[in-house]
């Protein structure tokens, strides 16, 4: 049995018209006699949308009892056993009730895709995982719920829906988009014009890397000028081929080690490198003194496809450094040192260590932006 597609359509707020236009393509669908269903839609009320699931069949929500209340979610046992075509699985990014059967609603559409089932869902683009330090820095809120990088990365078409700052913000004077005191409330916080076009040029980044991406292992591509075709269809210059970056990121226990697994995931995904990430704990403990957090940030790291490596060592930058030219590192990424107390002033921090032993790769110290 092969595969379902997943496409996404990509948006930077609320309200620019991802569902609308999915929903626009799913009547479309239907009109060529697609057999459809609408797995999940979240209709905030938006007559506009709500007016376009007409005459597509809707898949019944299951009930999920929490805490001594219930709620609803995707019934996605019972999309399986209906076994459409397409699916309809709007907002991608969704944390599920705790005691079902997947945390995530990406991992629901991954059980339809696997089933053959194509689906087409809607997210943001301040839940892909990567980019949240950066999005809470520009905007001030830290955004939950978010996505792996690499599950986006597989979708298999990526459409960005895009709408003008200014013509978001008047859907929200409207009530288009949410009720009047709701949107007022909306549009002195998040929806600010600052806000909305930092994310917009996230969302266009994120969409023109994808398509690059895509485009770049696409059998018979055009190669760029000044190059010529490789067996397979590569292309290949003259002289030596470029060298492979292999990013290493280093962990400890502090907070900003998330920081650093988020940056050094996304310049890999840039320079198409490989990503590792190494603990360097003392003497015999397993990760230290600060096991559950140095352990939360290996799993978290773990999520996001990157490999994961502890190293017992006394002399942690000696220990980094030939761990990174045994593994063809050229690239290692670390935070800054903790402050020195006034006895070691003068003594070598971690960080100047690593540069001494690492002169042959590039260092990189992440600074931990605060608002």
């Amino acid at each position: 049995m092969s595969r379902g597609r997943l496409k996404v359509y990509l948006g930077y707020a609320a309200g620019v018209g991802k569902t609308y236009r999915m929903l626009d393509e799913a009547q479309e669908m239907k009109c060529h006699g697609t057999d459809i269903v609408i797995g999940y839609f979240e209709p905030h009320g938006r007559q506009e949308t709500i007016a376009k699931t007409e005459g597509l069949e809707l898949v019944p929500r299951r009930a999920v009892a929490y805490g001594g209340g219930k709620f609803e979610e995707m019934d996605t046992d019972a999309i399986l056993r209906r076994k459409p075509q397409v699916a309809i699985v709007d907002e991608f990014a969704h944390t599920n009730v705790p005691g079902s059967e997947r945390a995530k609603r990406w991992q629901d559409v991954h059980a339809l895709v696997d089933a053959g089932i194509d689906v087409l869902t809607t997210m943001n683009i301040q839940h892909l995982e990567s980019l949240n330090d950066q999005v809470y820095h520009v905007t001030g809120i830290r955004v939950r719920e978010t996505i792996p990088d690499w599950v986006v990365d597989e979708a298999d078409e990526l459409v960005l829906v895009d709408l003008t700052p200014r013509a978001l913000r008047n859907r929200l004077e409207r009530g288009v988009v949410y009720a009047p005191e709701k949107a007022q409330r909306a549009m002195e916080n998040f929806f600010t014009e600052g806000n909305l076009s930092a994310l917009r040029e996230m969302a266009m980044r994120h969409t023109a890397h994808e398509v690059e991406e895509k485009l770049s292992v696409v059998p018979g591509a055009e190669c760029p000028p000044g190059t010529e075709a490789a067996p397979g269809g590569a292309p290949a210059n003259a002289g030596s081929a470029p060298r492979r970056e292999r990013i290493l990121i280093c962990l400890t226990g502090r907070p900003s080690s998330a920081i650093l697994i988020r940056r050094g995931k996304r310049v890999a995904d840039y320079l198409h490198a490989d990503c590792l990430a190494i603990h360097v704990a003392a003497g015999q403990q397993a990760f230290g003194d600060d096991r559950e957090a140095v352990e939360r940030h290996m799993s978290f790291a773990r999520n996001l496809r990157i490999a994961t490596h502890v190293v017992h060592a006394a002399d942690v930058p000696r220990a980094i450094a030939d761990f990174a030219r045994e593994q063809g590192v050229t690239q290692i990424f670390m935070g800054r040192s903790a402050p020195q107390p006034w006895w070691k002033r003068y003594q070598e921090t971690a960080v100047q260590g690593i540069v001494r032993h690492a002169r042959d790769m590039q260092v990189t110290i992440v600074a931990e932006r605060r608002r």
